[in-house]
This record gives C-alpha cells, sequence and structure tokens, in this order.
C-alpha cells in the first residue's frame, strides 16, 4: 500500500488530497470543486445561501395554491354543487405530483449524466412559464394542465440534495442537508401564507387594485406572478453556483503512484449498475423512504385539508376563513417555524436520537390531529390562538420528520449513489404526494355531505383520515 511506503515523507495535509482526488483533471467542474473542498476547510456559506434560494424558489409553488384553489374552482364554474368543489380540488393539487411521479427518476438520470447545475435552471425556467400559466388559467383544465407540466418539469429535489453533499466538504454535509430540508418546509409554509394574502387582491386591497386591473379580472394572478418574480432571481443567482458533476474528457493528469492505483481500483460501470440495483435491497435505505413516503402523504393531505375546512362554511364544520385568514396563520406557522429551525431543532437533534424523536413526533401527531374537529365550535381571539398554535406545531413536526429522513436516506448509502437514492425517494414520495390530494379532496368532499351521521360525523373523518400510519420499526 502506498501509505507504508511514504508515510513519512508525506505531509498529514497532502494525504487526504490524495485520496479524495484520485486523478486530477483540471477542466473537470468535479475535480475543481473537490480540490477546493479540500484546500478551503470553512462552510462555504455562498454556495449553501444560493442553495437554500433556489430550493426555496423551487418549494413555494408545490402548496401555495391551497389557500385559494377552494375559491378558484368555485369561481371556474367546473362544480355543479358547493359540496363537489373539493373532489375538483383534489385532482389539481394532485396534478403537480403526478407530472412529478413520471419524471423524477428521468431527472435523476439527466444530473447524473450531464450535470446538476442544467437540472436547476430547467427547473427554475419551468417554474417562471408554468407557474405563471397557472395564475392566468380561465378554464380549470387549463390549471390542470398547467401544474401538471410544471410537476413534470420540475426534477430538482432529488439532484439538489446530492448537490448539497458534493458543493461542501464532508463534515458539513449534514448540515447541506439540514439547509436543504428547512428551506423546503419553509417553502411549503410560506408559499401558501403568499397565496392567502395576495389572492384576490381587488376585493382585499381595494385601494391599491381596481377591479378592472389585471389583477382584478385575474384574481389568483398575483401569487403566481410574486413566485415567478422570485424564480427569476434565483435563476440569475443560479449562475454561481459551480457545478459539482465530473467530467473527464481530457487526459488524466496523475499525481503520484497512489492516483494511479487508486484510478486503476476505482468502481466500474459495471459496479455501479449492481449498486443502483443493489438500493432495494438496502433495508436501512428503503425502510427510511418507506416512513418517509407515509409522512409526506398525510403531511400533503392535511395542507389540503386543512385549506378547504379552513375557508368552507362552518354549517359544513369549516370555520369560515377568507384566504387572508388562512395566509395569516400560515406566515405566523412559517415565521415561528424559521425560529424553531434555527434555535430549538440543533439542540433537539442532538439531545434525541433520530428515530426516537420520528416516533415521539408520531405519536403527538395523532392527538393534534384529532383536535382539529372541534376547533369549529370556537370564535374570537381563542380560535385564533388556537389555530395558529396547532397549525405550527404540526408544521414543526412535518419540518422535524423530513430533515431527519433526508439525513438517514443519505447516511444508508454511499456518496456516489446518493443521486440514484434521492430518485428513487423521490418518485415514491411523489407517488404518495399525488395520490394524497385526489384522496384527501374526495374524502373532504363526502364529509361535508354527513355532517349530522351518527359515526364521524363531518370533518371528524377527514381529519381523522390524515393521522400517519407509521412503521416503528427501522434498522
Amino acid at each position: 500500500m502506498g501509505g507504508g511506503g511514504g508515510g513519512g515523507g508525506s505531509s498529514g495535509a497532502a494525504e487526504p488530497l490524495v485520496r479524495r482526488a484520485w486523478c486530477y483533471h483540471p477542466n473537470c467542474p468535479g475535480c475543481r470543486v473537490e480540490r477546493r473542498n479540500e484546500e478551503r476547510e470553512g462552510v462555504p456559506y455562498t454556495e449553501l445561501f444560493l442553495i437554500w434560494l433556489v430550493t426555496v424558489s423551487s418549494t413555494l409553488p408545490i402548496q401555495y395554491l391551497f389557500p385559494f384553489l377552494y375559491f378558484m374552482i368555485r369561481d371556474l364554474h367546473i362544480a355543479k354543487e358547493e359540496e363537489d368543489i373539493g373532489f375538483y380540488a383534489g385532482f389539481v393539487g394532485a396534478s403537480y405530483m403526478f407530472g412529478r411521479t413520471l419524471s423524477s427518476v428521468i431527472w435523476g438520470m439527466v444530473a447524473d449524466k450531464y450535470g446538476r447545475k442544467p437540472v436547476i435552471v430547467i427547473t427554475l425556467i419551468s417554474i417562471i412559464i408554468f407557474n405563471t400559466l397557472f395564475g392566468l388559467s380561465s378554464s380549470y383544465w387549463m390549471a390542470l394542465t398547467s401544474r401538471g407540466l410544471l410537476g413534470l418539469m420540475c426534477g430538482i429535489l432529488g439532484p439538489i440534495k446530492a448537490y448539497a453533499t458534493e458543493v461542501c466538504r464532508k463534515e458539513h454535509s449534514h448540515l447541506a442537508l439540514s439547509l436543504v430540508s428547512s428551506s423546503r418546509g419553509i417553502g411549503l409554509i410560506v408559499g401558501p401564507a403568499i397565496g392567502g394574502y395576495l389572492a384576490q387582491p381587488a376585493d382585499k386591497y381595494p385601494s391599491m387594485f381596481s377591479e378592472k386591473s389585471i389583477f382584478g379580472r385575474l384574481p389568483y394572478f398575483l401569487p403566481c406572478l410574486c413566485i415567478s418574480l422570485l424564480a427569476i432571481i434565483a435563476l440569475i443567482a443560479s449562475f454561481w453556483l459551480p457545478e459539482t458533476l465530473h467530467k473527464h474528457t481530457e487526459n488524466m493528469v496523475l499525481k503520484d503512484s497512489i492516483a494511479v492505483e487508486e484510478c486503476l481500483s476505482g468502481p466500474t460501470a459495471d459496479e455501479n449498475s449492481g449498486g443502483c440495483l443493489n438500493l432495494f435491497t438496502n433495508w436501512p435505505l428503503m425502510s427510511a423512504i418507506t416512513v418517509y413516503c407515509i409522512f409526506s402523504l398525510q403531511d400533503v393531505a392535511y395542507a389540503e385539508v386543512f385549506s378547504l375546512w379552513a375557508v368552507s362554511d362552518r354549517k359544513y364544520g369549516g370555520l369560515s376563513f377568507s384566504s387572508q385568514d388562512v395566509g395569516s396563520v400560515l406566515a405566523f406557522s412559517g415565521l415561528f417555524l424559521l425560529i424553531y429551525q434555527i434555535l430549538v431543532y440543533p439542540s433537539v437533534a442532538k439531545s434525541v436520537e433520530p428515530i426516537t424523536l420520528v416516533r415521539i413526533v408520531a405519536i403527538l401527531t395523532i392527538p393534534l390531529l384529532s383536535s382539529y374537529p372541534f376547533m369549529a365550535g370556537l370564535s374570537g381571539f381563542v380560535l385564533q390562538l388556537i389555530v395558529n398554535c396547532a397549525s405550527f406545531l404540526k408544521n414543526a413536526f412535518a419540518v422535524t420528520t423530513i430533515t431527519v429522513f433526508n439525513i438517514l436516506m443519505n447516511d444508508a448509502v454511499a456518496q456516489d449513489l446518493r443521486a440514484s437514492a434521492n430518485s428513487v425517494a423521490v418518485t415514491l414520495m411523489s407517488i404518495c404526494k399525488a395520490i394524497a390530494p385526489a384522496v384527501a379532496g374526495a374524502i373532504f368532499s363526502w364529509a361535508q355531505r354527513r355532517q349530522t351521521a351518527s359515526f364521524l360525523p363531518g370533518d371528524h373523518l377527514d381529519m381523522r383520515s390524515a393521522k400517519p400510519i407509521r412503521f416503528w420499526q427501522l434498522a
């Protein structure tokens, strides 16, 4: 072994450089990033901030429509009765995830072959185009199609997780993954807040927006436009992100005999192929993905049902909130979620084992969701206080589980298989998230028709259906 003969002659600082960069190619972007990481020990704050901006921009479009989706479906006149609005809303909510299910693995393959950065750029361009078209929708089918195409073209979730671990040193990879998870959590909360505040601006802010303006004629265009503008900013900023994929197209520059040996003993294409197939026999990985998918299913079901339930009339068991009221609740949750991620979660993660933390969250989620139907009997300040606290707790639980499972999944595989592992996870998760809104919308619509039933009347049915089912035995 090279370490035996050269141990005395090589410095401790030079040794890791040889181990990590088997064959350095000056014109390979991945090699340049790896060399820079070896030479720079600090946290790459610029790259992590850009990852945060890109992730938030790509996450905002996922759930921002839920606060105003009820009113949008009503105004598109597709539902014959008010009780059918939830049914049609479910398909619009599911169309994004259905599109993402079809394309997640393909985008992962594209990212592994052509680079992470092209996928990031294509995703942001797609958000700018299709998210804007959704706000301009004049028919139900236009809204459904634009959301489906948006999901089909947004392939960033798997590659951005792999990218986050590659752009920094190994000891900072957990920080990078936590940043991706927290920015997604914040985007999933702030997005609906933007939708709630900015939808129907001519009704909410008549002094600023007239009924004859474009925002008066297209009442759901403003939140879509704001998110698209943020995506433009993220698109411009993404050009400063370095590519991390290795592209060895030139003659190798071998550093020494150790590099030669490691180049010759590197993984072959056959081994990589076998490694990808072996992902499905990796019990720690597949168990983490399974529970992650179940959490994701109930989380998206909750996000849609909560908004539909909050804006529905009290005679149907709802709260008679406006979309602005829903936006206020979600903005409150987003603010305190950010504080929770910065000040509380790191201490909790250090003091509690990941699996134990997930089990605690699962247990606490059940009574929390069971309490929602009883909130319809409250009013005034007490109602606002209880709803805001419950919403914050539910979203804090969701972000905690997302962060834990992202770390567990990436720790369960070698770095050269992380992109493939994340693509598998995104595909299975997207299937669950595509099912969730459609099923939740149908259950919600059915629940509104059975307010006087003797067993699980009204919203006792749809809120209890959003309870998480958990796998408790994880390796």
